[in-house]
């Protein structure tokens, strides 16, 4: 009999970029979420901070060298997708904290892309019903 696999969780998802903050602060202020814990580096000098509804956690690291996808061009190893139940307004608030749209809109009405203050792409749309 083989033993069987352990189960895992995801604990977090890490992001890099020129500014960890700013681009936790972003992601807070677009999710509701709130910017809940700094973690500093051998310094002493804050480099990553994590943002968490209670359940999911996003680290954003404060990179010293970063380069942001070159979208579409560049293949994107990942990407996030976020729902909102109005997209319209959800979009416009985005913009409204510093995102861009991109002028490349592959998903046509199924999901907008979008380009955080990062430069990397994330999309938008209504939340997945499944089936």
């Amino acid at each position: 009999m083989t033993n069987p696999a352990p189960t895992g969780t995801v604990s977090s998802y890490a992001f890099w970029a020129h500014e960890g903050r700013a681009l936790a602060e972003f992601y807070a202020a677009a999710l509701g979420w709130q910017l809940t814990q700094e973690f500093p580096d051998e310094n002493g000098v804050p480099t990553a901070f994590m943002i968490t509804d209670g359940t999911t956690a996003y680290v954003f690291y404060t990179a010293t060298k970063f380069t942001a996808p070159n979208w579409p061009a560049d293949e994107l190893p990942f990407h996030l997708d976020l729902a909102f139940p109005d997209v319209a307004a959800a979009e416009q608030r985005l913009l409204a904290l510093g995102a861009t749209k991109s002028d490349h809109q592959p998903g046509g009405e199924n999901w907008t892309v979008l380009l955080d203050p990062s430069g990397q792409p994330f999309c938008i749309s209504q939340p997945w019903t499944g089936a």
